[in-house]
């Protein structure tokens, strides 16, 4: 279904023929996020993503590199995470060697032109006001700080308004230089394409260096007590995020923690959303998620509630994450969030796009490359013994954390509710 190469220069080429469908994505990864970041330079793994699209010799300019793929109908965009960097042309197949030949420009020839790092300021400042004044989003982000603290795992990937008001071009160039390196790239083309368009990625790619593998920090530090983090702001509702730590990416019991959150919170008819929202009435948005680093990860759910519902809304969720814990899940209740997993992927990877996603990101993150049926094998052997282990080994006092944006929360009251 994938082949994987690894060119002369350390570059890792992932592609997936998909017979069935009409568009091409190239996807390209790199292994610079926040976690590759120090304090002073917070926040310039993607300041260098939009300085990407800024110009090169032979485009030079942002509108000549949009015009160029929207007069194509294609689609491209980039994203900035903790662990590494990506950037994407999605076209009609025919178009291959044209996204290509961009996304290969624009990764290789950037000029990063002074007069446009000085207007692009002021465009990721408001990107920073926007994700302010958006507690439903700005509520991650405030956990992963509750978790993590003062460290790269810990701020912002966007950064800091005082570090983008003083990141040099010098510093962009030498971050570039550094980070955007074979042995830190990986490339995907998946969708319909000829033999013709994987030469090309190759010759294009040929031209970057070898370099060495970038080293992130280290996320292994052992939580002892309950933490919460609050963020003051005047808000028609107060937002939450509660819940702990558990395995990163590469543990073994990665997926069960994935399906403990589908069982929990993952669908309009898990247990948060029937127990918090329809028979409490204590919350319009809710929904348990999971994330996986290299070597942690967690397990929150996340609510928007009203500011006098806030202590009845947080033992809600802990008592779901006790109730777990201790009676586990029915074997009926287990195959149905199985097959919402399979069904809800299936679904996903129907898409160039997504199929590039879903082998690069494993990649990525240095784990065992899984295809979808091999994905799938993993969590049909999933049993309620895994679950209710997982949920025992996680939902612990010391464990718990809860990260709150509202105007008037009392954090030493919200830390004494954390007790399961």
């Amino acid at each position: 279904m994938y082949k994987k190469e690894i060119l002369k220069n350390g570059i890792r080429l992932i592609t997936v023929p998909m017979p069935a469908t009409q568009t091409f994505t190239i996807l390209v990864m790199v292994a610079a996020g926040s976690r590759h970041e120090n304090k002073s330079n917070n926040g310039i793994s993607h300041f260098l993503e939009h300085m990407i699209f800024k110009g090169t010799p032979k485009r030079p300019d942002t509108l000549a590199i949009s015009s160029e793929l929207d007069g194509i109908g294609g689609e491209f965009n980039a994203f900035t995470s903790k662990e590494y960097t990506g950037y994407y042309v999605k076209v009609d197949g025919r178009q291959a060697s044209r996204a290509i030949s961009v996304l290969g420009d624009i990764l290789i020839n950037s000029k990063f032109d002074g007069r446009e790092i000085e207007r692009e300021r002021g465009v990721i400042i408001e990107e920073i006001n926007m994700y302010d004044n958006n507690p439903m989003i700005k509520i991650d982000d405030l956990f992963e700080e509750c978790l993590y603290g003062d460290t790269p795992s810990g701020w912002d990937t966007i950064g800091t308004k005082e570090n983008i008001q003083k990141i040099s071009r010098a510093e962009i160039v030498k971050y570039w230089r550094g980070h955007y390196q074979g042995r830190n790239i990986i490339a995907g083309a998946a969708g319909s394409y000829q033999a013709r368009d994987l030469a090309l990625v190759k010759k294009l790619f040929a031209e970057i260096i070898a370099g060495k593998k970038n080293e992130a920090d280290n996320n292994s530090e052992a939580q002892t007590s309950p933490r919460v983090k609050i963020k003051k702001q005047k808000t028609a509702q107060v937002n939450l995020s509660l819940g702990a730590r558990a395995c990163g990416y590469h543990h073994q019991d990665y997926d069960a923690v994935k399906l403990l959150g589908v069982v929990l919170g993952g669908s309009m008819s898990s247990r948060m959303f029937i127990s918090v929202r329809e028979r409490q009435g204590l919350a319009y948005q809710i929904h348990t998620q999971t994330e996986g680093y290299k070597d942690s990860g967690y397990l929150t759910t996340t609510m928007g509630t009203s500011a006098d519902k806030v202590e009845r809304a947080v033992a809600a969720v802990l008592s779901e994450y006790k109730k777990i814990s201790r009676q586990g899940v029915p074997d009926q209740e287990l195959k149905k969030a199985k097959d919402y997993i399979c069904g809800k992927t299936t679904l996903y990877l129907e898409s160039s796009d997504n199929m590039a996603s879903w082998f690069l990101r494993q990649e990525a993150l240095d784990r065992k490359v899984a295809t979808p049926a091999e994905h799938f094998a993993k969590i049909e052997k999933i049993t309620a013994a895994d679950i209710k282990r997982v949920a025992g080994d996680i939902f612990k006092n010391h464990n718990l954390n809860l990260a709150g944006i509202g105007y008037d929360l009392n954090e030493k009251k919200l830390k004494k509710a954390l007790k399961l």
